[in-house]
């Protein structure tokens, strides 16, 4: 345990349909003043937005995402920690999402000291996975630098942070669009915007938006939203 962590209670946004949210927030609420629910949303969206306005350790999800990209964006968005409350019983798919940014997957069918628990050891810095999971992840890892190592362009891509994708895939999705509108979308600034698209340029090996177009369309680095 984090002596200095538990020295604070852990701050916890409850993001969930409004009778699974109602039920999430007391079962959290049960072990104050350890944890502490500072606010609550119903959808993907609000939650983003309360998020960015709040400083909350942990974000405890329970609506379904299917989209590892969604959950891709929404880690990269906020400095909460984000755990997962899931019915699914898809590895593959939850395995993705830890690679994806997701501290921890708690599974429906767990009894409610397990979600207290998960909530303690993320805020301490830990991923809440079974050893099955931990095993499939870093034999995935493992693969995907093999391949990289095969490949002088994917080793490239490797280099690239999930912010600096998501640049690659708004100026993908409209090369002729304006600075402005580009940083307006990724809710940046023009002069952030210009500093991730000199990064993305020396990483990449390109000179221009428009190259960049062409190697993110090559590599399918648009399809990430």
């Amino acid at each position: 345990m984090n002596n200095a962590a538990r020295a604070r209670p852990t701050q916890v946004f409850v993001i969930a349909l409004p009778l699974v949210c109602w039920g999430l927030e007391r079962l959290v609420q049960s072990a104050h003043p350890r944890f502490e629910v500072i606010g609550t949303a119903t959808d993907l969206d609000g939650g983003l937005a309360m998020l960015q306005r709040v400083s909350a350790h942990v974000a405890v999800l329970a609506i379904d995402a299917s989209r590892i990209e969604v959950l891709a964006e929404f880690c990269a968005k906020t400095q909460a920690k984000l755990l997962l409350v899931t019915a699914s019983s898809d590895h593959a798919w939850m395995d993705s999402a830890v690679m994806a940014g997701v501290r921890g997957v708690v599974r429906t069918g767990e009894p409610p000291e397990a979600l207290l628990k998960a909530i303690e050891k993320v805020d301490d810095g830990e991923l809440w996975i079974d050893r099955g999971a931990t095993s499939r992840i870093f034999m995935e890892m493992a693969r995907q630098k093999a391949a990289d190592r095969s490949d002088p362009e994917r080793s490239k891509i490797a280099t690239l942070t999930l912010r600096e994708r998501q640049t690659i895939a708004a100026v993908a999705s409209d090369a002729s669009a304006p600075g402005k509108v580009i940083a307006d979308r990724l809710c940046i600034s023009e002069h952030t915007l210009r500093n991730h698209l000199t990064s993305i340029y020396n990483k990449l090996g390109v000179c221009n938006r428009l190259d960049l177009y062409a190697f993110a369309t090559r590599h399918s680095l648009h399809e990430l939203r």
